[in-house]
């Protein structure tokens, strides 16, 4: 017996289901970055355009050829296993900012996912006509595979599916321990933070100051969904804790309320209500209305601390017995921040309560308005719930910036860097710029690929960026696709009507804008990363 075209089929086989696992993990991690939520998944798919790259066209390709090959075999073989060896060489070679974290869910959708794999192969098994022949069956097997390959978005989609039911069970039973632990907790103060921006800083900050009185958990990383929530009570909160800080996170309304039902705060701050995620709220007022469920959850003794900067805030009726309205620009709202001031080393800033006239003054390593916004929440709810002047005073020296949230480095060629890449937004990018303007230590550089996430107006708010870019920047590297033809055009429209000689680079990925500006820098310059593309925006 010939073993060569054995040998060959079984390596083609072998070939196709490496390729498929490495698929399936690829869509399994964008399903993953988009919150297992089949809707926003679908929203995805219409606009990446990723069901129509060229690898999925060479895998239709390949899967007709392979029917239509049928009866020569070898040479259908032969496509598939050329296909299959060259997208894993593809696929092997990708590199990820958010890898696929492999989570008990994850395992779950990867079993929900072979299973479904493996009904699609016995299909084409029992479409072979008359009596198979071993090699038939292995290669049909292959074909069967790249039809898998094929349709694996579509896969993924009934895995997330058929599991909804038992993910539904699962966070149930996690949800109810997680509230016999905080019913277990009477004395436990919990405050709330949401906000369109400034939420997780905000949570940093207020951690800081009062860890130097109580002992303080928060919510980590970016855990701002119910799930992520009831993770950190079940693991991290602890029998001594005496105040739980909660950052809250909505992808559509009911989102934040359902975390307030769960964990009951008596204190909520709102730090911003702006033209965030308007791909999935669709309008600011229901942006606003959900960020606001954190405040109609306060008890009747609950304190609101609130963002006054912000129209929708400072227009909205507050029914909360207690509020306290601070701002930077809003002359209206009861503490002020005044004197505000730039400097590599930091920013120093007047505090003013209005009511009664005290001015108390501020240094911090942080810079922006943004981030002088966010610690007057803090520097707010610390007095309220008590804290020394003198700790709080202590605290801000001590405080870092929260990564990729306009931090600030310098390498030991004498470049500061200004590391805003994290979720930009109209408000944060225009305050970020506005400090990378008041550097005057040598040329000031600006690398973004824009704002997304701001449905029909994401071109005017981008035009818009460009123009503050323009105006603040001496060098812009405008990143990628997506915005550019919106930045450029901001960046045009100022430099004629105020005669600014902004140079402009264009870079296909942040990789190339580093290969590109590299050369050009000298000690003294000024970087700003404003903003920088998940995987679902690539």
């Amino acid at each position: 017996m010939d073993l060569i075209p054995y040998i060959l089929f079984s390596a083609v086989l072998l070939l196709s289901v490496i390729n498929v696992v490495m698929q399936l993990r690829r869509t399994t991690m964008m399903m993953q970055q988009n919150s297992y939520r089949i809707s926003r998944y679908m929203g995805w798919l219409r606009t990446s355009g990723d069901t129509t790259s060229y690898a999925y066209l060479a895998a239709y390709c390949v899967f007709f050829a392979s029917l239509a090959s049928f009866s020569s075999q070898e040479w259908g073989a032969i496509l598939t296993g050329v296909f299959a060896a060259g997208s894993w060489f593809w696929l092997a070679r990708l590199r990820y900012k958010k890898p696929l974290v492999v989570t008990a869910r994850v395992r779950r959708i990867f079993a929900a996912e072979t299973i479904l794999a493996l009904l699609v192969m016995a299909g084409f098994q029992l479409a072979i006509p008359g009596e198979p022949t071993m090699l038939s069956r292995l290669f049909i097997g292959s074909v069967g595979l790249t039809a898998v390959y094929c349709a694996s978005h579509i896969v993924t989609i009934a895995a997330i599916w058929m599991l909804h039911p038992v993910e539904r069970m699962i966070a149930n039973r996690y949800v109810a321990d997680a509230a016999r632990i905080l019913r277990s907790m009477p004395q436990l103060k919990v405050i709330g933070i949401t906000g369109s921006y400034g939420k997780t800083s905000t949570k940093h900050f207020l951690h800081a100051l009062l860890s130097e009185q109580y002992e303080t958990l928060m919510t980590p990383g970016s855990y701002n969904t119910t799930m992520g929530v009831v993770r950190t009570v079940r693991e991290m909160l602890k029998p001594y804790t005496e105040i739980f800080i909660c950052e809250m996170g909505a992808k559509q309304p009911g989102d934040i309320r359902e975390i307030c039902d769960l964990v009951h705060p008596s204190i909520g701050i709102l730090t911003a209500v702006g033209p965030q995620h308007l791909e999935s709220f669709k309008t600011i007022e229901r942006v606003g209305q959900t960020k606001y469920e954190l405040i109609e959850s306060l008890p009747s003794d609950g304190v609101a601390v609130v963002n006054c900067d912000f129209p929708y805030i400072a227009e909205h009726e507050v029914t909360s017995p207690k509020t306290f309205t601070y701002g930077i620009d809003n002359t209206s709202a009861r503490y002020l921040a005044e004197d505000i001031a730039y400097s590599p080393c930091g920013t120093t800033f007047t505090l003013v309560d209005t009511l009664t006239g005290a001015r108390t003054n501020y240094t911090t390593k942080l810079l922006g308005k943004c981030n002088v916004s966010n610690l007057i929440a803090c520097i707010i709810t610390a007095h309220y719930l008590g804290v020394d002047q003198a700790k709080i005073q202590r605290a801000l020296t001590r405080i870092e910036a929260v990564e990729h949230r306009l931090s600030t480095r310098r390498t030991p060629g004498g470049i500061t860097i200004l590391d805003d890449a994290f979720n930009s937004n109209p408000s944060g990018s225009e305050m970020a710029l506005e400090v990378l303007g008041q550097m005057k230590s040598g040329r000031r550089i600006v690398v973004t690929p824009g704002m997304i996430e701001l449905g029909d107006s994401q071109y005017s708010l981008n035009v818009q960026l460009g123009r503050y870019i323009a105006a603040n920047a001496d060098i812009a590297v405008v990143v990628g696709q997506y915005n550019r033809a919106a930045l450029l055009e901001g960046i045009s429209d100022y430099k004629e009507t105020s005669g600014s000689d902004v140079e402009v680079i264009e870079a296909e990925s942040f990789a190339q804008s580093q290969q590109l500006i590299a050369p050009r820098l000298r000690s003294g310059d000024v970087v700003l990363y404003e903003n920088d593309l998940p995987d679902t925006f690539k």
